[in-house]
């Protein structure tokens, strides 16, 4: 049906009419002043529920003529299709909800538009939820601060969010305090499974969180615990996101400003690429959360297309769970190096930082007593990475139920890391943080009944285990 003009108010006229019809529209720009009409209807017979029972979208009208269409992204049961659409929304479960934690900036403000309001609501939500030592988690708490008493919120539009929006991803199940500083928070999903946290306090003013991006993980790296769970699903953006925004919420007072973001708690986090990658962008979002590209880092296990993606369209650092110098090894302790061998792997990134000035990938080098940490492999592992613009980190193994490894001793460890220094490596030990409450490295969730196997070790590494012990 295409409006023509009308007297009175044409978006009146037009909003009676779609409301009895449920017609699909062409409105021209000149004619309609829209949102105003919205508004106007809000307090009288005509409500925003009603409007939106009728299925009408009203746009933000940025062309000359832009379609009103029943198919309402608030009505989707999916997410809007990824290619060329920056307009993506992450729906509830129930369809029924818009989850605000899974839209990037650009798509909230499209999304306000939509609505009938100015982007400058989107950006003053933006900022309660991310910015400002807010982190609204309500809507009563939007206005939970006399800052924002110049630049109030629209009446309707909190009405509308309290209405149509979901704040809440994570329902917060325990804190749990390590001996060191460490903090493990525990959340609770919709569905019921669990997933784990970690702040860690740093010297310097630098306090990181570690978030999951999975329940569970399919690497099923024989060295990490979170492995023996398996996958159980992947999380959405928005619960990736609010692992930052809770940490920041609930322990800056506590341990400090949270200046780093880790993507190395459960899960293999290019393995559930799209939504980290989301979730990073929102991260960044310098009117937001507002963390450095540089710190915030992805870690991978070498899912090598994953990576070659990641690494031409993010600006996020880049981690890589390396743990052996040989595919025999490698192939045992990391099964995903049966798929993508050490030389494609390490192809991929001396290919792909070719094209990155001042861009340096890190090495994670879980050290395991009689597996990974001689002399020899300390040698390969230098003549492995020569070439590739890294940094190097030890890690000290921590010990799990059921774990076949035993922890490389400190002295041991310093004298890989001497060898490796001494040939022009940029390299750093870390130790255990966190470990008396099952919060370091690798220690991350439940396994429960059900666990993934752990594979058949080769004799020569099972004699090399026996004598570890």
């Amino acid at each position: 049906m295409e409006m023509r003009r009308m007297n009175g108010c044409g978006g009146c006229s037009l909003l009676r009419m779609a409301i009895r019809s449920s017609a699909i529209l062409t409105i021209p720009l000149q004619t309609v002043p829209l949102s105003r009409c919205l508004q106007r209807f809000s307090g009288q017979s005509l409500s925003f529920s009603l409007i939106e029972k009728r299925r009408l979208l009203s746009t933000a009208l940025r062309s000359s003529s832009v379609p009103l269409s029943s198919a309402s992204a608030l009505h989707q049961h999916d997410s809007f299709p990824d290619s060329g659409d920056d307009t993506n929304v992450e729906i509830s479960k129930t369809g029924s909800k818009v989850i605000l934690k899974g839209l990037t900036f650009p798509e909230l403000e499209k999304w306000a538009q939509s609505q009938g309001f100015r982007s400058g609501q989107a950006l003053m939500l933006w900022k309660r939820i991310y910015g400002n030592d807010i982190w609204a988690n309500s809507c009563e708490e939007l206005e939970a601060t006399p800052l924002f008493a110049f630049e109030g919120l629209n009446k309707d539009f909190k009405r509308m969010l309290g209405e149509v929006a979901e704040f809440k991803a994570l329902a917060l199940k325990d804190i749990r305090t390590a001996a060191d500083g460490t903090r493990k928070m525990l959340f609770t999903l919709g569905d019921g499974q669990v997933i784990e946290t970690v702040v860690i306090p740093c010297e310097r003013g630098r306090n990181t969180v570690c978030v999951s991006s999975q329940v569970g993980c399919a690497m099923n790296c024989q060295f990490c615990y979170t492995g023996r769970m398996g996958l159980r699903r992947n999380l959405s953006t928005a619960e990736i996101v609010e692992q930052a925004v809770l940490a920041r919420r609930l322990l800056s007072s506590e341990v400090g400003a949270i200046t780093n973001v880790v993507f190395m708690g459960m899960g293999e986090p290019l393995h559930n690429i799209e939504n980290v990658m989301k979730a990073a962008e929102i991260m960044v979002d310098e009117q937001g959360l507002h963390f450095s590209p540089r710190k915030v880092t992805v870690s991978t296990s070498g899912l090598v297309p994953q990576l070659k993606r990641f690494l031409r369209e993010s600006k996020c650092a880049l981690a890589v769970s390396l743990n052996a110098t040989t595919d025999e090894i490698r192939n045992w302790i990391m099964p995903i190096n049966r798929k993508y061998k050490l030389e494609l792997l390490l192809g991929t990134l001396r290919d792909e930082l070719r094209s990155k000035r001042n861009y340096k990938v890190l090495f994670e080098y879980v050290m395991l007593a009689g597996v990974n940490d001689s002399v020899e492999d300390a040698e390969r592992l230098i003549n492995l990475v020569q070439d590739i613009p890294c940094k190097i980190n030890l890690i000290s193994f921590n010990p799990h139920s059921g774990s076949l490894f035993k922890p490389t001793p400190e002295e041991k460890m310093i004298r890989f890391r001497n060898i490796l220094a001494e040939a022009g490596c940029i390299v750093f030990l870390r130790w255990s943080r966190g470990d008396d409450q099952m919060a370091a490295c690798g220690q991350l969730g439940k396994p429960g009944e059900f666990q993934a196997p752990l594979l058949r070790v080769p004799a020569q590494f099972q004699a090399a285990l026996e004598a570890s012990v």
